[in-house]
């Protein structure tokens, strides 16, 4: 089985400079949660203290973006932060235990894992989940970055991230990376993906299919440089792999149909793959049959993208009218 990590509010904050607003914030954590996405992470782009320590002022400060997740901690996700271990404080680890989150993940670049070992130490004193995210872990290989993990993972590490940051992997070097790392710990193994060579659900596949437990993704694909695999692409291709059923991914793309695309327009933000054609990839309904589609589901009052795959359940070829409003009919 495999799981889901978002981490628009974090990575996908690089898309407006350093942090989202309150008001997005607020909006991508309900959306989230109701749409039963399983580990969330939040906060500005540079994780818990880089307001203060590395001058992240056009964010919110951390406690604001906590103050927000406060009404969300009940909702069934597993909410934390990113931290990274060149500016670990240990008052970070007790500003994330007293507002209640579930993890902190500490970053460093392959190679210089010891350097979290005290900020380790200190989240699991806390009582809180310790992550890691072995950044541009390229730089190592596998076997080395295996060898790491363990060290990490003996040290009392609950997660560790391969995460490729300038996107630069192919899908057969992270199928040998995740395979390493899988067979060296027994912690869950996640991966981390980047689109700059435009493989990133091509890579994330490649993990899945050699023991990765986790994915990470950002909704819209908002993260830095070339961005991240989409949310909602992640959970659409999982589920025709028959995972993430539990994510509600119609509930998922109505919210950005609805209210994160028109939040983001203002900030110039262009989603590279709107809802209405990942449902094509997902149902495999060629767009010349979306008029008809889009008459009945109008007639009916019924959601579109879910016409759509009931329909290409049946008939990809030559969906007939008939057929269209026998099953609009039906999902009334």
């Amino acid at each position: 089985m495999i799981t889901l990590m978002d981490c628009t509010l974090r990575d996908g904050a690089n898309v407006v400079g350093k942090g989202f607003s309150a008001e997005i914030t607020d909006m991508v954590l309900d959306g989230l949660t109701a749409c039963h996405v399983p580990i969330i992470e939040l906060g500005n782009a540079g994780g818990i203290g880089a307001y203060e320590v590395a001058g992240f002022t056009s964010a919110e400060t951390d406690q604001t973006y906590l103050d927000i997740a406060q009404k969300y901690l009940d909702r069934g996700s597993q909410l934390g932060m990113f931290l990274n271990a060149k500016r670990y404080r240990e008052k970070n680890v007790a500003l994330a235990r007293e507002s209640g989150l579930s993890f902190l993940r500490v970053g460093a670049d392959a190679g210089d894992g010891d350097i979290s070992l005290p900020a380790i130490r200190d989240i699991k004193k806390a009582g809180l989940k310790a992550f890691y995210s072995a950044m541009k872990a390229y730089l190592l290989t596998p076997g080395q970055l295996a060898e790491e993990a363990k060290r990490l993972a003996d040290a009392g590490l609950d997660e560790i991230t391969i995460m490729d940051s300038a996107g630069t992997m192919l899908p057969g070097q992270v199928a040998e990376y995740t395979r390493k790392l899988t067979q060296a710990v027994t912690i869950p193994v996640a991966f981390h993906c980047h689109n700059n060579l435009g493989l990133s659900a091509a890579n994330a596949v490649a993990a899945y299919e050699n023991g990765a437990a986790i994915l990470d993704c950002g909704l819209m694909g908002m993260a830095r440089s070339a961005g991240n695999l989409a949310t909602e692409m992640c959970v659409a291709i999982m589920q025709r792999y028959g995972q993430m059923k539990n994510i509600d991914l119609y509930g998922m793309l109505d919210f950005i149909d609805q209210r994160l695309q028109p939040a983001m327009d203002a900030h110039s933000y262009h989603n590279p793959v709107p809802p209405l054609d990942l449902v094509l990839g997902l149902s495999g309904c060629h767009s010349s049959f979306l008029k008809k589609f889009k008459t009945a589901a109008q007639e009916h009052q019924v959601n579109l993208y879910r016409l759509i795959v009931e329909v290409s359940a049946l008939d990809r070829k030559a969906p007939s009218d008939e057929l269209i409003a026998k099953t609009a009919a039906a999902l009334q």
